[in-house]
This record gives structure tokens, C-alpha cells and sequence, in this order.
């Protein structure tokens, strides 16, 4: 194992833990993602390692999230759910064209309403 992922499972389960022992202690309603990625490659190596999970998971791929180049598969434990998600080239070309936009724009703040 390695030591990230025994943090993390050892943290999620002292988080818990805690939370249980200290009803008072007030909790969101809304759901807990952890998510993860493959390594990046080319967009064949990183469907195939979300199939290689999807497949451990018992999981299919996400077909909703296909049309924006997000090949993922996840599992959820009610409000828990644990994503593994392959961000395709297509994706991400369309964020790196967005974000050259970031500081560009400035808002007119010396207009009157």
C-alpha cells in the first residue's frame, strides 16, 4: 500500500469515527465525492484504466458524462460516492481555450445602476 492512500482511508475513518461519537457536532447534507484520475496519457491508456477500474468496481462508465470528454465510472455508499475519472484531451484543450480568457475581462465597476 501506498502512504497517501493509507492516510486517506486512515483520515476517512477517524473522520467518521469522530462524527459518530459527537452527535452534537452538525453535518452537511450534501454528498462526499473523492475523486481520482489516471495517470495522464494518451486518451486510449486513460479509458483503459478507468475500464481496469470500472471492472474492480463492478461499475459501468458513466455514459452522461461522455459528451463533455469525461470518461468516468464511480460507486456510492449513500451519500459517499468515489468517482474515477479520465479527463480526455478534448476536455481539456476546451478548459485551456476558456481559461486564456482568466484576467482578461474587467467588470466596469464605475457605472451607476
Amino acid at each position: 500500500m501506498n502512504n497517501d492512500r493509507d492516510a486517506l482511508i486512515a483520515g476517512l475513518i477517524a473522520m467518521a469515527g469522530f462524527l459518530k461519537t459527537h452527535p452534537q457536532i452538525p453535518t452537511s447534507i450534501a454528498p462526499v465525492t473523492i475523486r481520482a484520475f489516471p495517470t495522464r496519457g494518451s486518451d486510449d491508456d486513460m479509458r483503459a484504466e478507468v475500464d481496469r477500474v470500472a471492472a474492480l468496481l463492478g461499475t459501468e462508465i458513466d455514459s452522461h458524462h461522455l459528451p463533455y470528454d469525461h470518461y468516468m465510472t464511480g460507486i456510492g455508499f449513500g451519500p459517499v460516492r468515489y468517482e474515477f475519472i479520465a479527463i480526455l484531451a478534448a476536455a481539456r484543450a476546451r478548459h485551456a481555450a476558456d481559461d486564456s480568457y482568466r484576467g482578461c475581462v474587467q467588470i466596469d465597476s464605475t457605472q451607476e445602476r
